[in-house]
């Protein structure tokens, strides 16, 4: 019975893990630049004094869906999709750099610019400042330009340069901030041919539908595995009955 509850318990983990990382997926599915989470299971070893007669289900998080999302037209001149495999480089919430694919920028009220979640934008430099200016508009290389107040809106001047990553050859992981960092603690380089598409957003790229398949594949399993721990209960209690046999 031991071993037999012993892997239905490390199943049954496994698949609270899976549902996990499904349902953080269906509760992005409209966030903007999201990348769904992709979770794999692998066996580990309980280690001991004598053979290695144990093992249990590890499911866990593992990497990120980097196919692109949809890309929609908003007229926004803040709004800006990366195109191919660019990243936008942001402030993580611990001061560090970090990556996402979040392209909804706005300008706070001390005049950083940041996106959508509050995320302060890095540009050549460190965070951008955007001054008072009368219009801003992004370029398709990602440099920011803007009309001084007052100013010729025939001469906008730039004012900073987003900076634009390419993880692709590179080691990168995703945290549960949602936010890619380089695995090694590191920072990415500038990639001086990374482009935007200004005035769009790109969406997320979770299938709701394929996400519900495997929430309700998961959910089974879990069953399935409530199912064998009755089973070895009933064993143990067949066991139990014939040794009381005179």
């Amino acid at each position: 019975m031991d071993r037999l509850v012993n892997t239905a318990l490390t199943a049954m983990r496994g698949a609270m893990a899976r549902q996990a990382a499904i349902s953080n997926n269906l509760a992005n599915v409209n966030t903007t630049g999201f990348r769904a989470e992709i979770a794999n299971a692998e066996t580990r070893w309980i280690k001991g004094d004598n053979l290695n007669t144990r093992a249990q289900a590890s499911e866990q998080v593992i990497a990120a869906d980097m196919a692109q999302g949809a890309i929609n037209e908003t007229g926004n001149p803040l709004d800006v999709a990366m195109n191919g495999d660019a990243m936008l480089a942001v402030q993580a919430p611990d001061g560090g750099e970090a990556y996402t694919r979040r392209g909804d920028l706005k300008v706070s009220d001390s005049g950083l610019l940041t996106t959508g979640d509050g995320l302060v934008v890095l540009g050549e430099g460190g965070p951008i400042t955007l001054p008072q200016m009368d219009s801003v508009s992004i370029a398709k290389d990602g440099s920011i330009w803007g009309v001084p107040q007052g100013g010729d809106p025939a001469n906008p001047q730039q004012v900073d340069k987003l900076k634009l990553v390419n993880p692709v050859g590179s080691s990168i992981a995703k945290g549960t901030d949602g936010l890619f960092r380089e695995a090694n603690g590191g920072v990415l380089p500038d990639d001086p041919i990374a482009t935007v598409t200004g005035g769009s957003l790109e969406g997320s790229n979770v299938n709701a539908t394929s996400a519900l398949v495997q929430m309700i594949e998961a959910s089974r399993a879990w069953e399935t595995q409530i199912k064998m721990i009755d089973t070895a209960k009933q064993l143990d209690d067949g066991g139990a009955s014939l040794m009381r046999l005179d």
